[in-house]
């Protein structure tokens, strides 16, 4: 069963409705404002009455205004603060967040009195095995792709040789220092004692990430370095540096909180949310907090029960799950274009939604004639790799399985590209990071997330291009759908075997089958006479049964019993309905035991390199991969990097932006022109 959206943090009658503030930062922070309106929440400047209430930000120094409002008017003061995952880079750098924890009780970081996080973390049942399970997995999904409540870390940054004590700095003058019963002399203690400790190890002391970027400065220093400590500056992933760990010192830093994840028990000097209850080893204690968890049971209450979870695309609350969809769609994003592309081989009307997905880290260099080795990592689009060409990276592009309504030679951008740094999906010669993919273990809770995904795309009669059309009537008997493809397409020439014709598939599925009802469509493309692949009439009669032009390609699916196909994209939707599929070259879900495979399959997709017989992934593994693991989502609402579920909710509801009013004209000029393709398609 899918996530459902978590409880607000109190009911609403509990709490008031209109909420007062004073702090400039709100006015100027729209999406604050906006998640708490979702939440139930109007905030305003002005005098609280009788039934509103007072917010402020955490233990800000600003938040002295709406503390003493609230006790002058005796009205309820509410506390805000960033979720545990915020986004990619600090607030300070203007980045928008995911999340937030709503306290009416307290705040997390102030051990002085209760939080609703404490209260919950006390009193809360955590015996709810769907709760743990959704935690686990949860978990399972921020380690592997390495989250934090900050993304600015680069996990290819090697860390120092396994062995160490890890240190964890934090910044000067931050609340959950100075509220967590700790200062400036608390860190040189715990230096000390991680010296003492362990006396024969090297200690190495992390940097803040704000510290690095020169927002706020740190407790140590060079001065603080000798022949046993060193400082760790470089934005490295905290997942690989915990692992590498012996232990772990913190004050309150958020790093202790994950420690615990990645299985340490840290040594706590302040008093953060996570110190207390059985997990880590105290400097500190707090006689109220007596109860013993499991790291399952903190986390749930810290990163499921009590935040408010925030959708910026669809712009709604929403279940950790999905914040999580959004956070690896936005890292992904900003972790493969950080270091800004060349882009080579981009045709003139593709390059502003390129721009869109690839650039909003660095711009795009569009260069299709590149001399020597690039500086930066390439994007070139598969099929048009220039010989020679080196770079640091190179990323092939080609659509991807979920594009657009309406077809890309129509001009109608995409809505997904996948890029590929091994080969590319379609060709089955060399290996593709789609293979890798599909015999690597999904996230944790990612065939749950696949099949929920399936299941929907074939409830919505979803597809590649989500064309209008019709379905003719079609004779009684065992029907098998053959469609059609570009003859001169890249899939066709790479991973078509022995059979690359339109004619010659169709005869391959007369002799097969004599008796069966062949329903040809032809492919969109070769009807508009922009591609190769067109059968003559006279060649049709006897083959075909029934030419379904101008048919919606999902329902002659739904109406058939079977398809015949050489790479089609259409075997692929035919098996996420279930039905049988033949397939006479090598596509990408081909080789997989999920089809009939008459085409030659690699040897990599059946046996490892020791020869041994590979597993056998299941359907909702290859959705996993096709689907969710290996494009990349835009949407062109709010403009930002999304996860397959939204590009579903653009297909599917809308809205979407129209193409532009060029797309047209120029896509019937382009029509004009077809006979000639071998020199506009360049």
């Amino acid at each position: 069963m899918a996530p459902q959206p978590d409880a607000r943090p109190q009911a609403a009658e509990d709490r008031p409705r209109r909420l007062c503030y004073y702090n400039a930062g709100f006015l100027r922070d729209r999406q604050l404002r906006r998640i708490m309106a979702l939440a139930g929440h109007d905030m305003r400047l002005g005098l609280p009455g009788p039934d509103d209430g007072v917010v402020v930000w955490g233990r800000s120094p600003y938040a002295r205004r709406g503390e003493a409002m609230a006790a002058r008017k005796a009205v309820p003061l509410i506390r805000l603060e960033d979720a545990f995952l915020r986004s990619i880079k600090p607030g300070r750098l203007g980045s928008g967040r995911l999340g937030l924890l709503i306290d009416p009780v307290g705040v997390h970081f102030d051990a002085a009195s209760p939080s609703r996080l404490e209260h919950l973390l006390a009193t809360h049942h955590l015996d709810d095995s769907n709760l743990l399970a959704r935690a686990r997995d949860a978990i399972g999904r921020i380690q592997m792709h390495q989250l934090s409540k900050y993304n600015l870390h680069d996990p290819t940054l090697p860390c120092p040789r396994p062995g160490y004590v890890l240190v964890v700095d934090q910044t000067r003058g931050d609340a959950s220092v100075r509220h967590g019963g700790a200062d400036a002399q608390t860190f040189a203690q715990m230096l000390a004692r991680a010296q003492d400790d362990h006396p024969q190890a090297r200690i190495v002391i992390k940097v803040h990430p704000e510290t690095v970027l020169g927002l706020r400065a740190g407790h140590f220093s060079a001065a603080d370095a000798s022949d046993r400590v060193s400082l760790l500056a470089d934005p490295v992933s905290p997942w690989p540096l915990l692992e590498g760990a012996i232990a772990v010192y913190t004050v309150s830093s958020q790093l202790g909180f994950e420690a615990i994840l990645a299985g340490h028990r840290p040594h706590v000097f302040g008093q953060p949310f996570y110190a207390g209850w059985g997990l880590t080893q105290d400097e500190v204690p707090i006689p109220r907090r007596g109860r013993r968890l499991t790291k399952a049971q903190l986390f749930a209450a810290a990163m499921i029960l009590a935040p408010t979870w925030y959708d910026p695309c669809r712009d709604r609350l929403c279940p950790l799950e999905e914040a999580l969809d959004q956070l690896e769609a936005d890292v992904r994003a900003f972790r493969e274009d950080r270091h800004g592309h060349i882009a080579v081989g981009m045709r003139l009307w593709k390059r502003g939604r390129l721009q869109a997905v690839f650039g909003q880290e660095k711009p795009l260099v569009f260069n299709d004639t590149p001399k020597g080795p690039q500086p930066r990592p390439v994007l070139v689009w598969a099929g048009k790799e220039p010989q020679g060409l080196t770079a640091p990276v190179i990323r092939r592009v080609e659509d991807g399985f979920l594009r657009s309504r309406g077809l890309g030679a129509d001009l109608v951008p995409p809505l997904s590209l996948v890029t590929d740094d091994l080969g590319i999906y379609y060709d089955p010669a060399r290996e593709s990071r789609l293979e890798r993919l599909i015999l690597s273990p999904p996230t944790p809770g990612g065939l749950a997330r696949a099949a929920r995904l399936r299941d929907r795309l074939v409830a919505l009669g979803l597809s590649k291009y989500n064309l209008p059309g019709s379905v003719p009537d079609l004779p009684a008997g065992y029907r098998i759908l053959v469609p059609g493809q570009v003859e001169d397409d890249a899939s066709i020439l790479t991973g078509g075997g022995t059979v690359r014709h339109n004619l010659a598939l169709l005869q391959a599925a007369r002799t097969a089958h004599p008796q069966a009802v062949l329903v040809y469509k032809p492919h969109p493309d070769v009807e508009a006479g922009l591609r190769k692949g067109a059968i003559s009439d006279n060649d049709l009669n006897g083959l075909a049964d029934v030419v379904a032009t101008k048919a919606d390609p999902i329902a002659l699916i739904l109406a058939c019993d079977e398809v015949w196909t050489m790479t089609s994209l259409l075997g692929f939707e035919a098996l996420l309905r279930g039905k049988p599929v033949t397939c006479l070259g090598t596509p990408f879900y081909a080789g997989w035991g999920l089809t009939r495979d008459l085409g030659p399959i690699p040897e990599r997709r059946l046996r490892a390199h020791d020869g041994s017989r590979l597993p056998r992934p299941t359907l909702d593994a290859l959705v996993h991969a096709a689907l969710i693991a290996y494009p990349r989502y835009y949407d062109p609402l709010s403009r930002r990097a999304c996860p397959p579920e939204v590009a579903v909710d653009r297909l599917s509801q809308g809205p979407l932006p129209h193409p532009g009013l060029m797309n047209p004209a120029l896509a019937k000029l382009q029509g004009r022109f077809a006979t000639h393709a071998r020199f506009w398609r360049q």
